[in-house]
């Protein structure tokens, strides 16, 4: 005949096992909350370790002041809450330069503007510049409650207006706008129907920040392809010449995208004799 329940020994061996799966799952959650801070702390350290490479490359400055200007910007913060304004101090920190009639802005042409200027010092652009090439093709974020730096699971560009990679871009932009002096230019995209759109940063930033106390002229080179959709003449150019401001001379020249990649690879050649 079978006793009904367990003896004594039966409930001490279900103790044990209680104690130890409590055990388990509480060695596991330690576990897991190593593994995710040491994740974090390895977003962190890869990240500021880049930053700092980079910026050690710019003599002069002092890189550990500006890194922690930089993370002041947005760490513990909302990442979709992060203005433009919260990069003033580390603006502040490594203002930009004049680089007179050496200026180059640019939209929709990114390549091909910077396969030029790393191979040509012709024009110094804005990912040229020791906060521009620091940041330039990084993400970063911060969260609330959170005293790191996050390079995944950040908003993206259109996520929400107010993210710490868009606000750095175009309070950065600004910045570059402000000390734009002599004749500068512009390259853009004579492959797209409007090559100076209302929405981009150039058009909605920094051509607004152009000054004609410092600023003499506006060169625009249109980079074409063989079946070039517009040229010197297209409508939104009429409307970047309304935009800028009085007393800024405004020339337009349509050059191959061929043509521009031969004359950077050809050293001797002039900067001026490019297009």
């Amino acid at each position: 005949m079978e006793h009904a329940g367990r003896g004594p020994a039966e409930k001490r061996r279900g103790k044990r096992c209680v104690v130890l799966s409590v055990a388990f799952v509480l060695l596991i959650i330690v576990i897991l909350a190593v593994a995710l801070g040491l994740t974090l702390r390895r977003n962190t350290d890869e990240l500021r370790a880049t930053f700092t490479a980079r910026c050690e490359e710019f003599s002069g400055y002092d890189c550990q002041n500006i890194w922690d200007t930089f993370q002041q910007a947005y760490v513990g913060k909302d990442p979709c809450e992060v203005p433009v304004e919260a990069y003033d101090s580390l603006i502040a920190a490594a203002p930009f330069k004049p680089s007179c009639d050496r200026m180059m802005f640019w939209s929709k042409t990114k390549d091909v503007v910077h396969d030029f200027t790393e191979k040509r010092d012709c024009f110094l652009t804005l990912e040229d510049t020791l906060l521009g090439s620091v940041l330039n093709d990084l993400t970063w974020c911060g969260k609330e409650g959170s005293s790191e730096t996050f390079t995944t699971g950040c908003p993206g560009w259109t996520d929400c207006e107010n993210n710490p990679v868009r606000s750095f871009w175009n309070r950065a932009s600004a910045a570059f706008a402000d000390v734009a002096c002599g004749d500068v230019t512009a390259m853009l995209n004579g492959s797209i129907t409007t090559p100076f759109s209302p929405t981009s940063i150039f058009a909605s930033i920094e051509v607004k920040r152009f000054n004609a106390t410092r600023m003499r002229a506006l060169n625009v080179v249109l980079v074409t392809q063989k079946n070039a959709v517009t040229n010197c003449t297209n409508a939104s150019l009429k409307d970047l010449q309304k935009e800028l401001d009085k007393g800024i001379n405004y020339n337009c020249m349509e050059v191959a995208e061929s043509q521009i990649k031969e004359c950077g690879n050809d050293p001797e050649k002039p900067c001026g004799a490019c297009w």
